[in-house]
């Protein structure tokens, strides 16, 4: 992994665990500020605990070596979080400061997943096969006849 791609990924992984880390506590006892926010959305206040509560463990799953499954799942939860953010935002009208911050760190979950070193990433595609049709003459063998 070369030097600029190693700083670009730890800068942006270290943003969006700061992110998530921070965001997450603050849903999590409904800090004022974040609370009066999510009413001012339309969302209820219930909602923080459960986004809270997938936040931390977000951040904890991309903080940590191994578990690229895990880390793939964390990066979408945050992509999805954070894009959502920055709908809500944009629908409500809210100021530019809230579009900005939200769609900033939607942009460095997408890099750090994009600059990830290779033993942070998937070895093998989880659906690799999955909605190709099989190769002529490597039909596989079930039961007495392998007609197709």
């Amino acid at each position: 992994m070369g030097n600029a791609r190693s700083i670009g990924y730890w800068a942006t992984t270290a943003a969006v665990v700061f992110v998530l880390a921070t965001g997450g506590v603050a849903d999590l006892i409904q800090r004022g500020d974040t609370a009066d926010g999510m009413v001012e959305l339309g969302y209820p206040t219930y909602v923080m605990g459960i986004l809270g509560f997938w936040k931390v463990l977000g951040a904890m799953a991309i903080a940590v070596p191994r578990f690229p499954l895990v880390k793939e799942w964390a990066y979408a939860g945050a992509f999805f979080d954070l894009t959502g953010g920055l709908v809500s935002h944009a629908a409500h009208g809210s100021g530019v400061n809230h579009l900005f911050y939200t769609g900033f760190f939607a942009l460095c979950v997408v890099a750090s997943w994009a600059l990830r070193p290779a033993e942070r990433k998937l070895a093998v595609p989880v659906f690799r096969d999955y909605g190709r049709a099989p190769e002529l003459g490597k039909l596989p063998r079930t039961g007495a006849s392998a007609t197709v």
